[in-house]
């Protein structure tokens, strides 16, 4: 199988017969929604691909080859009148530079907006009664002649603009000291506001049939309302929920085809089960009932690898997602950024909001900074947060979707906790060690010395055993060797957190573990820090708060111990603990 990593031309993937998942049945839908259009998903969800998909469907000179593209496919087995009857013209925002001053961002944007022009003409000529004017210090100008020219031509224009905030976007996180040079390039009379007046004109007079919009957050077209107010955002409409990204029965073909070609004994109901847990969960509709959706590059990184050496690789993260550990490191530097992250990682009182934010604006943005409904809602436009479901009072839970992002959030708090690389080095090492040895002891003095003077400064929300199970889970987190999940059913209860090794490194001599936790503050302890720090591990565990917690912990753990040996099927790897941490102080454990 050819998957399409990194290809987005739907001309190149149909000619070439690269896999592809058809997505043309909602073609019919999108005519329905309206004529203006704006459809909002996260980084390498397939995008650029849809864009592509609908040029080539549209585009009147490619009529001869719609048998060839599209015979095949849900329309073209009944396509719509409108299928090639447009002149396409096709903005990609994402070739625009933000870097250097307003007058550089602006130049960069005419020069792309003229090169498209440029093509168009060329493309055209044969249909075009006269010639376009391009301007290369005005290409808004240079648009409007297109449009004008394209009108008396007796034809209309389909106009498809990909990744509309990319550029806007990066002038506002990659620089948020730097406002002023996003105000500029959206307020008033700034370049994108007047550009998308001159769209909206278009479209009133004619020469504009469509307009469909691909981004990742509704921030740039809250600043463009009064100059493009026209567009409706479909992108949490219900059907429209699976247009870009995997569904789980086409995910699962795929993954049957691959192993088919294995030619190994390699059943098709584990690779699934890592495949949900690492890809899976994305939600894209107020239908809590809405089948989850696969992040699409995630999927094709891991099958590209498995169809290759019949194992999955061995980072599961793909490298060109792992940028959006950014996104994250940008709402957590703001002003209430931190206790937002937080809030996210905490799996017993998850993050509600009563409805996603779509008025950001840039009048809006000191609120942005202060206002954790905001935060929520751009980490969820980013694809590091989705909808998980609805509370008893109405409100919107979001969830990490899966241990992908999951994994970007525990760095992010490794990295605020052990700025220093030569301390992050070293967590490395005695967490590689103990994953060979079980020998809880190095962590757990790492733990002390280093991580528990962060955390005793932190503004938490909760102080119990949900803040320790966090801050072992940053510490220990390596998705090279394993799956770590919290919250795993164990016969009919559920451990705090368990490490799996991978089942690509089974091979290896590495150990599985279970963690059970339990938090005593120094309150219940009737102790200050200044004596637990004097005391030896062996005093501490004889106080009878920490035996009782320990006690508790160990009966726990005694109850998940069958389950767990059953699923891993290896008990001489497994080694559970119970781990009692005293305030942020010290932490004494025992082993079962």
């Amino acid at each position: 199988m050819k998957f399409p990593y990194g290809i987005s031309n739907f001309v190149t993937i149909r000619k070439e017969a690269f896999t592809y998942l058809d997505r043309t049945a909602s073609i019919p839908a999108i005519e329905a929604a309206g004529k203006q259009l704006l459809f909002l998903r996260p980084r390498r969800f397939g995008k650029s691909l849809l864009i592509s998909t609908l040029s080539s469907y549209y585009d009147l000179k490619q009529a001869d080859q719609f048998a060839t593209l599209f015979g095949d496919l849900a329309i073209g087995q009944n396509p719509t009148p409108e299928h090639n009857q447009y002149m396409v013209l096709q903005w990609d925002f994402s070739m625009v530079s933000a870097q250097g001053d307003i007058e550089q961002i602006k130049q960069s944007l005419f020069t792309h907006i003229n090169l498209t022009i440029k093509t168009f003409k060329e493309s055209y000529k044969t249909y075009l009664h006269r010639d376009i004017d391009i301007f290369a210090d005005n290409a808004i100008g240079s648009f409007e002649s297109l449009y004008r020219v394209v009108k008396e031509s007796n034809h209309q224009l389909y106009l498809l603009i990909d990744e509309y905030d990319n550029f806007a976007n990066e002038v506002l996180m990659h620089n948020q000291g730097d406002k002023p040079r996003y105000r500029a390039l959206l307020e008033g009379e700034g370049v994108l506001k007047t550009l998308f007046k001159v769209v909206k004109a278009g479209a009133s007079q004619g020469a504009i049939a469509r307009v469909f919009i691909t981004g990742v957050s509704p921030v740039v077209m809250s600043d463009m309302t009064s100059g493009y107010n026209v567009s409706k955002n479909v992108s949490l409409e219900d059907e429209f929920n699976h247009l870009c990204g995997i569904t789980e029965p086409e995910l699962s073909a795929l993954v049957a085809s691959v192993l088919q070609a294995c030619q190994t004994e390699t059943e098709h109901t584990p690779v699934m089960e890592t495949l949900r847990q690492f890809y899976n969960g994305y939600r894209f509709s107020y239908d809590m009932d809405a089948p989850r959706i696969y992040n699409p590059i995630l999927c094709f990184h891991f099958l590209q690898a498995y169809q290759k050496g019949c194992a999955a690789p061995r980072n599961m993260l793909d490298g060109n997602l792992a940028m959006d550990a950014g996104r994250i490191r940008y709402i957590a530097n703001l002003a209430q950024g931190q206790a937002v992250i937080d809030s996210v990682l905490d799996e017993e009182q998850p993050a509600t909001i009563a409805q996603l934010a779509s008025d950001f604006g840039v009048e809006n943005l000191e609120r942005v900074e202060q206002d954790t409904d905001y935060m929520l809602s751009l980490l969820y436009y980013f694809g590091v947060l989705t909808l998980g479901g609805v509370d008893d009072y109405g409100s919107l839970i979001l969830k990490i979707p899966n241990l992908v992002v999951h994994a970007l959030y525990l760095e992010e708090l490794k990295r605020q906790t052990l700025p220093d690389i030569r301390q992050e080095k070293t967590a490395q090492k005695i967490a590689q060690q103990f994953f060979r040895d079980a020998d809880l002891q190095p962590v757990v003095d790492f733990m002390e010395q280093k991580y528990f003077k962060v955390f005793s400064n932190r503004d938490y929300r909760w102080s119990n055993e949900l803040t320790v199970k966090t801050a072992f889970a940053s510490l220990l987190y390596d998705d090279l060797f394993y799956v770590m999940e919290s919250e795993v059913n164990a016969g009919r209860r559920y451990t705090d957190l368990v490490m799996t090794v991978r089942p690509s490194m089974r091979q290896y001599a590495l150990l599985d573990v279970v963690m059970e936790f339990k938090y005593l503050s120094l309150n219940e302890l009737g102790l200050r820090g200044e004596q637990l720090a004097q005391m030896t591990r062996t005093e501490l565990a004889q106080l009878p708060a920490v035996q009782t917690a320990l006690n508790n912990a160990l009966q726990q753990l005694t109850q998940y111990q069958q389950a767990l040996v059953q699923r891993f099927q290896e008990p001489q790897r497994l080694h559970c603990f119970a781990i009692v941490a005293l305030g942020f102080e010290r932490v004494v454990w025992q082993v079962l």
